[in-house]
């Protein structure tokens, strides 16, 4: 089968390590084949062919957690990119850490975790979602409560996260704020329903909700941007882990500091809902047909994109 995968470990120049090419196919007994329409990239895979957190005994190792296809019945479905593992200190692993991945034309995965896709929904944009989007709902509807909220800030915007984020807060009602060092993504920010200002700026008012993935650098502005009794919710620190906390203003506001990583299969299904609604649609950078999987990791790398980068397995 035809498969984008590591295979070296190169920590300075990751894609040097990317190898577009067939590779068996050998599900695991008991785990139901997908033949994949559509996968999506992630910064994690960049990360994978660094070897931050995929060392070299386990190459080849298809890349990608983000799928979308048919399965054996021919039900269309997506894939939940969470596998249990009690090998891992997490209790589970991403599809690509200890199993192939989604960037491939077939996978195999738990039938758990195959969710149904709604007809309404492409592949494209189902295979949007299992992820980033998963990760941006799980933040604001379940850890940050959202529905007892009637503001957000969203640190960041333009990676796919923080940009799931601004385009769920705006679907759900929320008075979106949105940060960003680049005028174009602020343009593309409040295209998506977001007041957009530069990262530590004054705003019009305190916020119920602040999605953190950014770390140290922000993250004083995201204390002081925190109404009382907010939820500031945190699932990364791209730009620095090491953040100062005024432990004054966490008990004095009465402030939650939240981490959050993933969702449920439930939440990716209510997800899909929602998009099949017509309330929101995954922001989608760049498409690219499978055979140029490696211009599609440099575009992911040029630090340039704007929400999702696509593989189509169809052409």
């Amino acid at each position: 089968m035809r498969a984008a995968y590591a295979s070296s470990l190169q920590p300075d120049e990751p894609l040097r390590g990317l190898t577009v090419g067939e590779l068996p196919f050998s599900p695991p007994d008991g785990w139901v084949p997908v033949e994949v329409r559509a996968s999506s990239l992630n910064h994690h895979d960049i990360w994978s062919l660094r070897g931050v957190g995929l060392p070299a005994d386990r190459l080849p190792m298809v890349l990608g957690c983000d799928a979308a296809g048919v399965d054996p019945d021919g039900n269309e479905v997506v894939v939940f990119p969470v596998v249990e593992d009690k090998a891992d200190p997490r209790g589970y692993s991403l599809f690509s850490e200890r199993h192939p991945g989604t960037l491939a034309d077939r996978l195999a995965a738990p039938r758990e975790n195959l969710v149904p896709k709604p007809a309404g929904v492409s592949f494209a944009e189902a295979a949007c979602l299992p992820t980033a989007w998963l990760t941006a709902y799980h933040m604001l509807v379940t850890r940050g409560r959202s529905a007892e909220a009637g503001s957000v800030l969203v640190q960041g915007a333009g990676g796919g996260v923080a940009t799931a984020a601004v385009a769920l807060g705006a679907a759900l009602g929320l008075r979106v704020y949105a940060t960003s060092r680049e005028p174009w993504k602020r343009d593309r920010v409040a295209e998506l329903g977001a007041t957009a200002v530069e990262p530590g700026a004054r705003l019009p008012e305190r916020v119920d909700v602040v999605i953190e993935s950014v770390g140290a650098p922000t993250f004083e502005h995201s204390m002081k941007c925190a109404a009382p009794g907010a939820r500031i919710v945190v699932c990364g620190a791209t730009a620095g882990h090491k953040a100062e906390v005024d432990l004054r203003r966490v008990f004095a506001m009465q402030l939650e500091i939240l981490g959050s990583s993933m969702g449920t299969p439930a939440e990716l299904a209510a997800l899909l809902d929602l998009v099949a609604s017509g309330k929101v649609k995954p922001v989608i950078d760049s498409t690219y047909p499978f055979e140029r999987a490696a211009d599609a990791f440099a575009r992911l790398e040029s630090g340039e994109v704007f929400g999702k980068v696509v593989l189509d397995h169809q052409v």
